[in-house]
């Protein structure tokens, strides 16, 4: 049994450019993008935060319970500090890796690296400074760490 819960979900980006983020558990986002490829989403439970992307494949989520960092595996996928792997099944490389990790016995997921349980603000810019200094913003797609709406850097990941 693996050490953490996965939860499965799908994107829909609507009329106005915002994406409505169904997931597998029944919660619901509404997600916008932010300044500096920030995205700021609320739910259906009340909440709302930011998503902030700290260089290659870290997400730092603020959100009323505090701040909650997620590392990108790829395929869509992300793992959470809270033990959750969300993983979306509206792009191509979410249906994709559900296949590959089918097809490896699980030897896919496996292969997935914890996110920091906490971060100092020194290594936050760190991350931050990094990612300026590579030219990426977080991603491949122009700078606003957004993609396609997709939640992808360019490479199917998920952002969150």
């Amino acid at each position: 049994m693996p050490p953490y819960r996965q939860v499965d979900y799908t994107d829909e980006l609507l009329a106005d450019g915002t994406v409505h983020r169904r997931y597998g558990d029944g919660r619901q986002e509404w997600r916008s993008r932010g300044p500096g490829g920030t995205v700021l989403w609320r739910d259906n439970e009340g909440r709302s935060g930011r998503d902030e992307p700290l260089g290659p494949k870290i997400i730092r989520r603020d959100h009323p319970g505090g701040v909650l960092y997620g590392r990108e595996a790829g395929y869509g996928r992300t793992l959470w500090g809270d033990g959750v792997l969300t993983v979306n099944r509206s792009s191509f490389g979410g249906r994709i890796g559900a296949v590959l990790a089918t097809v490896a016995g699980g030897a896919l997921l496996g292969a997935l690296v914890v996110p920091p349980l906490v971060m100092s603000p020194e290594e936050e810019e760190e991350l931050r400074s990094q990612a300026a200094n590579s030219g990426s913003g977080g991603g491949d797609d122009g700078g606003d760490g957004y993609g396609d709406w997709d939640d992808s850097y360019g490479d199917d990941d998920d952002f969150g």
